[in-house]
């Protein structure tokens, strides 16, 4: 079988992490009566009919049935459908497929380019394409659809864990060879996952330790932000419901915490603060102040945290719930002194420990920050 491909798929890392093996032929190729134009709200391209309008791209041939299977998920799950066009490779006509976009795609302003899309998301969606085609059994086109939004939210974190080097003045400044996983288990979950591992690593003693099989939850990167007002000395906290707590058996799973949600994909932890602050409690132009970004609990999850104080007004007729309702948000708000939050971490009643943190960082600056109102 023989397709055109006009957008990412022209990237040779993306069309063989999409594709898998064995390595695909392409060659380059116009077609005529169409163009690209990006997605609105997005990075990804769209190819629509416009006369006297020619696109350029690539000619994928000897696609075999398991690929195209790969590419049919690929492409599929988000309503995309083969069609037969008629491509123009080397001077001469040659007829082959081509996924064409659902018609309710909205499409955005200006042009789409290749080269600004390898730069600055071909590694994340790489990495976005490896989880989806890990998972054993392959996942259904529904399966695909519903669990996207997390498999990207999860390639940007690692795409941001990548690039971080991370100070080494005490630890071990780890090398390649230091550590290696033998064997990765296919990811299991509908939204969060949980994925089983093999791995050994270089000891302290200068020894190679066992092969030790291990379990991670993996999950992903979010934005923490304790809205605190240095003129009233007092801050707002967020009530909710939490599963840890239900499953742990624990009798009072209602949590009082800081503002926070997850980092969506081509987002940064600030635009994900700001977003989440206005989301889950009505807060705008509040002045951020970076905490510390951490792992929770870096022993058995891959969560990793940005914690922010955000400088605000918080009066008393400040707004009492909020939250989004298509995201089955069920938010109290509390506005509560200082100084009865901290005795509320003496008695364990605040018992979310990013929060129980950022209370005592705050004590730490709390000086300061009034300072500034």
């Amino acid at each position: 079988m023989e397709m055109f491909v006009y957008g990412t798929l022209q990237s040779a890392k993306l069309l063989a992490a999409v594709a898998g093996g064995p390595p695909l032929r392409v060659v380059e190729a116009t077609l005529d009566g169409y163009e690209v134009r990006p997605v609105a709200g997005n990075v990804v391209p769209l190819i629509s009919a416009k006369a006297g309008g020619v696109t350029g791209g690539l000619v994928v041939s000897q696609i075999s049935a398991a690929q195209l299977a790969r590419l049919d998920a690929y492409e599929s799950a988000f309503g995309y459908t083969l069609i037969d066009v008629d491509v123009q490779v080397a001077g001469a006509v040659k007829s082959v497929k081509m996924y064409l976009p659902p018609d309710d795609i909205a499409v955005g302003e200006g042009d789409w380019s290749l080269a600004v899309w390898t730069a600055g998301h071909e590694a994340v969606a790489v990495l976005g394409a490896r989880e989806l085609f890990s998972y054993d059994p392959p996942l259904s086109l529904e399966g695909v659809r519903r669990r996207w939004p997390m498999i990207e939210k999860r390639a940007w974190a690692k795409l941001r864990a990548g690039a971080q080097e991370g100070p080494v003045t005490v630890r071990r400044n780890a090398a390649d060879q230091d550590l290696t996983v033998t064997e990765m288990d296919s990811p299991r979950g509908n939204f969060f996952a949980l994925q089983s591992l093999k791995l050994h690593y270089q000891q302290f003693d200068g020894q190679r330790s066992d092969v030790l099989p291990r379990e991670v939850f993996v999950g992903i990167d979010a934005s923490l932000v304790l809205p605190y007002d240095p003129k009233r000395d007092r801050i707002s906290l967020v009530e909710q419901i939490r599963i840890g707590p239900v499953v742990r058996g624990d009798r009072q799973p209602w949590m009082l915490e800081p503002i926070a949600g997850m980092v969506d994909a081509r987002e940064t932890p600030l635009q994900a603060a700001i977003r989440e602050s206005e989301e889950e409690a009505g807060l705008t132009d509040l002045d951020m102040r970076h905490i510390s970004s951490f792992y929770p609990s870096p022993g058995s999850s891959t969560d990793y945290f940005h914690a922010y104080v955000g400088l605000c007004d918080l009066p008393d007729d400040h707004v009492s719930f909020g939250g989004l309702e298509e995201e089955a948000e069920d938010l109290r708000l509390h506005l509560l002194s200082f100084d009865d939050a901290m005795a509320l971490v003496a008695t364990g009643e605040i018992n979310a420990g990013p929060l129980v943190m950022m209370l005592y960082w705050l004590a730490t600056q709390r000086d300061a920050l009034r300072g500034l109102r």
